[in-house]
């Protein structure tokens, strides 16, 4: 398991956002922070927990995102956000965890 990024959701738009329709979601500084921090700004209406919509998520890449998750509660399945990635969401003492499983070879560059 390593690291990739710190997901903090907001309310208010920011500067540099990237909107995301099929996700629902607004997303800052994804692959440019250099502190590996994303600020998510939800719709009102995206089909997301609202743990993940209000708490701020550590996100950690694996190998096998099925093992990571076996076992575990999930609280998003995995899907797919965007090609060569896939991830799911699970809860661990009350908080949001993110864990993405990711083909670099076919992955955007920056995931």
């Amino acid at each position: 398991m390593k690291y990739h990024h710190l997901g903090i959701p907001v309310k208010t738009a920011l500067k540099d956002e990237k909107y995301l329709p099929n996700l629902k979601i607004a997303v800052s500084g994804y692959g440019r922070n250099p502190y590996g921090v994303e600020w998510m700004r939800y719709d009102d209406d995206a089909p997301y927990p609202e743990l993940v919509k209000t708490v701020a998520h550590v996100a950690f890449e694996v190998d096998d995102l099925a093992e990571a998750i076996r076992g575990k509660h999930v609280i998003i399945e995995p899907n797919s956000p965007s090609a060569g990635v896939m991830v799911a969401f699970i809860e661990d003492n009350g908080a949001p965890i993110e864990l993405l499983q990711i083909d670099h070879s076919i992955a955007e560059e920056g995931v």
